[in-house]
């Protein structure tokens, strides 16, 4: 008889670790780190999660939301930077369409300490609206082997056209580290090169392989809040809507400086300065 209680003992035990009944096995502990991980990942867990909050869809912008009209001044601090000639070297036919070397436009400080060809613009605050981009072309032209304008501004998906106004052959060369560049010649009397940019970016660098001194910078963004600086350095944003907002001056030189603002429901002005200096 005692083989037999022997038998029936082990055939009990096997039964028993077959059922999951002992403490040694993966399948606990893993189901429980499974359940835990679940439960923390927010993906379906059986725990309480917090509701999420729903972001509004952007929406057209519509212009009477403006109220505060945002405006102010640049300036440069320190001795007047002096404009040097353009050196055309000894290109015969870029210099005789000049009776006079034009000025470098890099540094262009008005009398009254202006600081030109500074690109200003919204840089933050704009998310909740989305603008159609103008069909209008923003033109750049190419006359006595300089980019006119040096410095401009154009919407996200807006054309660009590249002109050639002189008797030479030119060849115009974008930069770019957010959009698509390009690098095509273009003859005299040619038809312009047309190119709409994808994606902010303050600045897109054209410049002229063939005549190295040719250069013009180009703000992209995606709104119409933007403009460029003359001689007295003035500028005018337009109307935003209440809000906080974040207002940046960019110059090819002096670099870039930010300052935030926050527009309240009195619709009351903003006038902002930006000074420039050599250090900056």
């Amino acid at each position: 008889m005692r083989p037999t209680r022997l038998a029936a003992l082990s055939l009990s035990l096997l039964l028993v670790s077959a059922c999951g009944g002992g403490e040694s096995g993966p399948a606990g502990p893993s189901a429980a780190v499974a359940a835990s991980n679940s439960s923390d990942s927010g993906d379906g867990g059986a725990g309480p999660q917090a509701p999420s909050t729903p972001t509004a869809a952007p929406r057209p912008w519509d212009p009477t939301a403006g109220i505060a009209k945002v405006s102010g001044q640049v300036s440069f601090a320190g001795d007047t930077p002096r404009r040097r000639k353009v050196d055309m070297g000894s290109d015969a036919e870029c210099s005789g369409l000049h009776a006079e070397k034009p000025l470098d436009e890099s540094a262009v400080v008005g009398a009254g300490g202006g600081l030109a060809n500074v690109f200003v613009w919204v840089r933050k605050g704009l998310d909740a609206w989305v603008f159609t981009p103008p069909t209008e072309a923003v033109v750049i032209n190419q006359q006595g082997c300089v980019y006119i304008p040096h410095v401009l501004g154009a919407q996200v998906g807006q054309p660009v056209e590249v002109r050639n106004a002189d008797p030479i052959t030119h060849n115009v060369h974008g930069y770019s580290k957010k959009n698509t560049g390009f690098n095509q010649t273009q003859a005299p009397g040619s038809n312009a090169i047309t190119r709409e940019f994808k994606r902010s970016e303050v600045f897109v660098t054209l410049k002229c392989d063939i005549h190295g001194w040719m250069n013009t910078y180009l703000g992209v963004v995606e709104h119409p809040f933007f403009t460029v600086t003359d001689e007295d350095g003035s500028f005018d944003l337009g109307t935003l809507p209440p809000g906080d907002y974040q207002i940046a001056a960019r110059h090819e030189v002096f670099g870039l400086q930010k300052q935030d603002i926050t527009i309240g429901a009195d619709g009351a002005a903003q006038t902002l300065e930006f000074g420039f200096t050599e250090e900056d």
